[in-house]
């Protein structure tokens, strides 16, 4: 069941299945993979996607269910991309991708 706010998150949402397979994009994650298919991405397998070495690192990330958090960026444009695994009634399921543009400015706070 897809929510109403999946299709409006300013950031692209990619999900792939426990075997690698893309199940999810939303209208942002469709539109940052268009030159790569967009849509036409669904039911294909998610390493196809990724040179090496960030094919080999995906692949073992998902064999190890380990997170890969960081920032990316292109063009002077930065993002937050997290690549994290989601669970099914506690069970492995798959990938959740979320890239989400970051200001040039953003604030930085230390609240210890």
């Amino acid at each position: 069941e897809k929510h109403a706010w999946v299709d409006s998150f300013l950031g692209s949402i990619t999900v792939c299945d426990r075997e690698g397979l893309i199940i999810e994009m939303n209208p942002a994650s469709e539109q940052a993979f268009a030159d790569d298919g967009g849509l036409g991405l669904l039911g294909t397998d998610v390493l196809d996607c990724h040179p090496e070495p960030s094919r080999t690192k995906l692949s073992q990330m998902m064999a190890t269910q380990q997170a890969n958090i960081y920032i990316s960026e292109r063009a002077g444009q930065k993002k937050l991309v997290c690549q994290v695994p989601w669970y099914e009634d506690g069970v492995y399921a798959g990938f959740v991708e979320l890239m989400v543009k970051l200001p040039q400015d953003m604030p930085h706070f230390i609240r210890d």
